[in-house]
């Protein structure tokens, strides 16, 4: 199952040439995974400013397909899975209004202690919103 959001491309994402600038597209992912987070319930403050886990992206990858324009509404879709007890990635498409894939993300993520910085084990909220989507 996918999380899906409507987004209208902001004249902030794009570049001189009038597209979306390439490294937008994944600030506009991270648009739909803040949906998807809030959708579940996750309160957003409580998750970045929590002493327990800490959620930072280990890598990011980016595929165009279609150019997209200023005032272009697209669904953001996106299918979370976990990697392993510590690690989950997010795969991402941009849909045009014409259902056509503009762009495809993936973000991979690890779970880890704020203070000690070491990995831990996905939370049980995390373990949750994955297999929701």
């Amino acid at each position: 199952m996918s999380f899906q959001y409507e987004y209208t491309i902001q004249f902030r994402d794009t570049d001189a040439a009038g597209v979306v600038y390439f490294s937008n597209i994944i600030s506009i992912c991270h648009v739909g995974y803040e949906a998807a987070l809030i959708k579940s319930g996750i309160d957003l403050k409580l998750f970045v400013n929590n002493s327990d886990f800490a959620v930072p992206i280990t890598h990011v990858s980016a595929d165009f397909l279609k150019p997209l324009y200023c005032g272009d509404r697209v669904i953001i879709e996106l299918t979370p899975q976990s990697i392993d007890s510590f690690r989950f990635e997010i795969k991402y498409r941009i849909l045009t209004e014409a259902s056509q894939v503009a762009a495809t993300a993936i973000t991979k993520h690890v779970t880890i202690d704020p203070t000690t910085r070491k990995r831990i084990e996905l939370p049980v909220l995390l373990t949750n919103w994955i297999e929701q989507w």
